[in-house]
């Protein structure tokens, strides 16, 4: 059993900032991939930044410049720091992890965390 924990959502003004941080835990033998996707009511859920096992990162080009990902192995972590946010950046956000557990190679979506920003 995996379990995702998302936190750090909220409601903040535009131009400020938030970090979301999402724990795994559970039956975990290694992580492969840890990221952050965004969706709004009647759209796609869409990628906004993601990190490999070797380290290399991607963000979505509405966020270059202005998130940051990174992660912790010791903690089977992954943070994404939002900052100059944007009423745009306005979403549920939701922690994507792939990772080798005791059900081979599975991938798992946290709850989500509403971020809102006021313009």
């Amino acid at each position: 059993q995996v379990r995702l924990v998302e936190s750090g959502g909220g409601l903040v003004q535009a131009g400020g900032s938030l970090r979301l941080s999402c724990a795994a835990s559970g039956s975990i033998f290694s992580i492969s991939s840890m990221g952050w996707h965004r969706q709004n009511p009647g759209n796609q859920r869409e990628l906004v930044a993601g990190i490999s096992e070797s380290g290399r990162i991607s963000y979505a080009d509405s966020v270059k410049g202005r998130f940051t990902i990174s992660r912790d192995g010791a903690s089977n972590t992954v943070y994404l720091q939002m900052n100059s946010l944007k009423a745009e950046d306005t979403a549920v956000y939701y922690c994507n992890v792939v990772l080798y557990g005791t059900d081979g190679r599975s991938q798992y979506w946290g709850q989500g965390t509403q971020v809102t920003v006021s313009s």
